[in-house]
C-alpha cells in the first residue's frame, strides 16, 4: 500500500472503531488514537518529504501511486504530494486533533457526531493527496456531505436554515466543478484525468475560456468568493465548535487549493486572460469581509466575516500569478487555518460558560477566565498580522508578491486590498478591549471557571502552531516555494 493512503485508512479505521464502541470512554479512546496517528503520519510525511528533497529528488510530486479504477474513462486512484500538499496535511491533522478535544464534552449522540466528523476528515485528507481529477472530486464530495448533518443536528441557532443554505450553495458549486473537470478531461483528449499528465497537454484556448471560469467558480465558492460567500457566515455561526474549526480551518482551503492546482495550472492561457474578473471579486471579498466583521455583534459572525476577508486574500494572491504571491497564498491558507481554528475553539469555550456570543454582554473575561482570555488575545494579534505570528509572514508575502506584478490594474487592486490590514486591526483591537478587559458587568460571570485540561491542550497546541509558523517561517516557506514554481512556470509560458 502507498504510504499516502494511510491518510484515508486512518479515518476509515476510526469509523470502524466508533461503530464498535459501546460507551463514551471507548468513543473518546478511538478518536484520540486516530487523531494522534494522523498527527504522527503528517509529521512523518513532512520529514520524509524534506529528506527526499535534500537527497536530490526533483520530481514534481513524491510518493506517487496510481491504481486503475474505471478504464473506459481512464479514472485512477492516483495520489502524490508536493510541498503544498504536505503543509495542508499537517494543517488538517492539527485541526482534527484539536477538534477532538474541543468536542470532549459532546453529549448529544456522541458516536454519531464523531462518525460524521471522521468522514469529513477523510474527505479533506483524501482531497489533498489526490492527483487525479475524479478522485479529487470524489473526496471533495465526501467532505461536503457530512456538513449538513453536523450543522443541522448538532448546531445552534438557525441550524436547519444554515445547514440547508450551505449544502445547496456548495452542491451548486460542485455542479460547476464537475462541468469544469469534464471540460478539462475531454479538452485534453479524454485520455487521462491525471493532473500532471494533463498539464503536459494543451487544452484548446476556446475551451479554456469556457471552462476556466466554471472551474474557478466551482472551487471559489468554497473559498468564500464574493458574492457567493453568504453561506459561510451562517454556516460558521450555527456549526458546533469542532465543525467550525474544521470547516473554516481546512474545508475552505480546498477552494484555494483547487483554484491553484486545477484551474490555474491546467488552463494557464485563460487564467492569464480572465484573471482580472476574479481579481475584482476577490478584492471586494477582502475589503467587504473586513468591513462586515466591524459591524457584527456575534463573536462567531465576526470571525466568519474575517474568514471571508482572509480567504479572499488567498484567491487574490493566486490570481496575481507571481512566485512570491503564490507562496504567500499557501502560507495564508496554513496561517488562517490555524488562527481561525483557535478563534472558533475559544469562542466555543467562552459560549459554553457564558451562554452568549453577544459582544455587548461580555466584559472583563480576563478576571474570570484568564487562560482563555490570553488565548483570545494571542489569536487576535495573530489575525491582525502582528510580527512574530503566522499572519504577518503570510500577508507580507502576499502583498509584496502582488506588487511585483507590474501591471497598473493589479497594483491598484493590491493597494485597495492592503486597506484590510487597517480595518482588521480596528475590529480586533476594539473586540479585545471590549470583552477581555474592563470590569465584569454581569456578576453571574464571577462564578465561572477557566479552561479544563482538554480545553487547555487544544488551545496550547494551536497557539504553539501559530507562534511556531510566525517565528520559524523559512522552513515552511522553503517547502512551499519549490512546489508553487511549476504552476507559475506554466502560467508564464503562456
Amino acid at each position: 500500500m502507498n504510504f499516502l493512503s494511510i491518510f484515508v485508512l486512518i479515518p476509515s479505521l476510526m469509523l470502524l472503531g466508533l461503530w464498535a464502541a459501546r460507551n463514551i470512554k471507548q468513543i473518546r479512546a478511538v478518536m484520540v488514537t486516530g487523531a494522534s496517528m494522523l498527527m504522527i503520519a503528517a509529521v512523518a510525511l513532512a520529514y520524509l518529504y524534506v529528506r527526499a528533497r535534500a537527497a536530490g529528488d526533483t520530481s514534481q510530486m513524491l510518493f506517487t501511486s496510481s491504481v486503475e479504477w474505471y478504464k473506459p474513462l481512464n479514472i485512477c486512484y492516483a495520489v502524490g504530494v508536493d510541498g503544498i500538499s504536505v503543509v495542508m496535511l499537517l494543517l488538517s491533522a492539527v485541526i482534527v486533533f484539536t477538534g477532538v478535544f474541543a468536542s470532549w464534552k459532546m453529549k448529544l449522540q456522541t458516536k454519531e457526531f464523531f462518525l460524521w466528523f471522521s468522514l469529513l476528515s477523510m474527505g479533506v485528507l483524501g482531497f489533498f493527496i489526490s492527483i487525479d481529477l475524479f478522485t479529487m472530486f470524489m473526496f471533495y464530495e465526501i467532505a461536503l456531505i457530512p456538513m449538513y448533518l453536523l450543522i443541522g443536528i448538532w448546531g445552534t441557532g438557525r441550524k436547519e436554515y444554515s445547514a440547508m443554505k450551505l449544502t445547496l450553495m456548495l452542491m451548486g458549486a460542485s455542479a460547476f466543478l464537475l462541468m469544469g473537470i469534464l471540460g478539462i478531461f475531454f479538452g485534453a483528449g479524454g485520455t487521462t484525468m491525471n493532473i500532471l499528465e494533463i498539464a503536459k497537454l494543451h487544452i484548446p484556448i476556446d475551451l479554456q475560456r469556457i471552462f476556466f471560469p466554471i472551474t474557478f467558480l466551482g472551487f471559489g465558492v468554497l473559498g468564500a468568493l464574493f458574492p457567493f460567500h453568504t453561506w459561510s457566515p451562517d454556516g460558521h455561526a450555527s456549526a458546533p465548535t469542532a465543525v467550525s474549526m474544521l470547516h473554516a480551518g481546512v474545508l475552505m482551503k480546498l477552494g484555494g487549493y483547487g483554484c491553484f492546482r486545477v484551474a490555474m495550472y491546467l488552463m494557464p492561457e485563460a487564467a492569464t486572460e480572465l484573471s482580472w474578473i476574479f481579481l475584482i471579486l476577490t478584492g471586494i471579498s477582502v475589503v467587504y469581509g473586513a468591513f462586515s466583521a466591524c459591524v457584527q455583534t456575534d463573536l462567531k459572525y465576526i470571525n466568519a466575516y474575517s474568514s471571508v476577508s482572509h480567504c479572499g486574500l488567498v484567491l487574490f494572491a493566486i490570481l496575481m500569478m507571481t512566485h512570491t504571491a503564490s507562496t504567500g497564498a499557501v502560507l495564508q491558507m496554513l496561517s488562517h487555518g490555524l488562527i481561525t481554528a483557535l478563534f472558533f475553539a475559544l469562542i466555543g469555550m467562552i459560549y459554553g460558560r457564558t451562554h452568549t456570543r453577544d459582544v455587548r454582554e461580555l466584559r472583563g473575561l480576563m478576571k474570570v477566565m484568564p487562560f482563555l482570555s490570553v488565548g483570545y488575545v494571542v489569536a487576535g494579534f495573530a489575525n491582525l498580522g502582528l510580527p512574530g505570528f503566522s499572519g504577518f509572514v503570510a500577508e507580507m508575502k502576499i502583498f509584496v508578491g502582488s506588487f511585483e506584478n507590474a501591471e497598473t490594474f493589479n497594483r491598484v487592486w493590491t493597494i485597495i486590498a492592503t486597506t484590510s490590514i487597517v480595518i482588521t486591526a480596528v475590529y480586533i483591537l476594539r473586540l479585545v478591549g471590549r470583552i477581555i478587559y474592563g470590569e465584569v458587568e454581569n456578576k453571574k460571570y464571577l462564578s465561572l471557571t477557566d479552561a479544563t485540561w482538554d480545553e487547555r491542550l487544544c488551545v496550547i497546541v494551536l497557539v504553539a502552531a501559530v507562534a511556531g509558523l510566525g517565528c520559524f517561517p523559512l522552513w515552511f516557506s522553503n517547502i512551499i516555494d519549490e512546489s508553487t514554481l511549476p504552476v507559475i512556470t506554466q502560467l508564464m509560458n503562456h
